[in-house]
């Protein structure tokens, strides 16, 4: 559990561990998230290859990150909901499909933000 007393830099220091194993929790246990780091680390290249300024480049690259953040935000709500019960239960549905939708959403958002860009 966190240190509830750290203060100022030590408190800084703790919570970048605290990200650190959240980042490693979900490499571990989310495979959708490995396939959008891919696609991440395939797309950055591409993005400063190809955008034209660099507003357009920060758009491309900026589009699969938010990718990436909402697969974090949508994992947690995910190990949350699961935590809670395994049984079927209407709002553990209704958490979970909403944060799928998240996740579809901000993938439309950089499949459009490419191919306007690029094309």
């Amino acid at each position: 559990m966190a240190n509830q007393n750290a203060k100022g830099f030590k408190r800084l220091i703790n919570a970048c561990f605290f990200s650190a194993a959240g980042f490693k929790a979900t490499w571990i246990h989310e495979e959708a998230f490995r396939q959008e780091v891919i696609l991440f680390v395939i797309s950055t290249p591409l993005a400063i290859w190809l955008g034209q300024s660099i507003v357009e480049k920060l758009l491309l690259i900026g589009s699969i990150v938010l990718v990436m953040l909402v697969e974090l935000l949508n994992s947690a709500v995910e190990a949350v909901v699961d935590r809670v019960g395994f049984e079927h239960h209407e709002l553990s549905a209704r958490a979970k499909d909403i944060g799928s939708a998240a996740v579809m959403m901000s993938l439309a958002w950089a499949a459009t933000t490419w191919a306007l860009i690029l094309l």
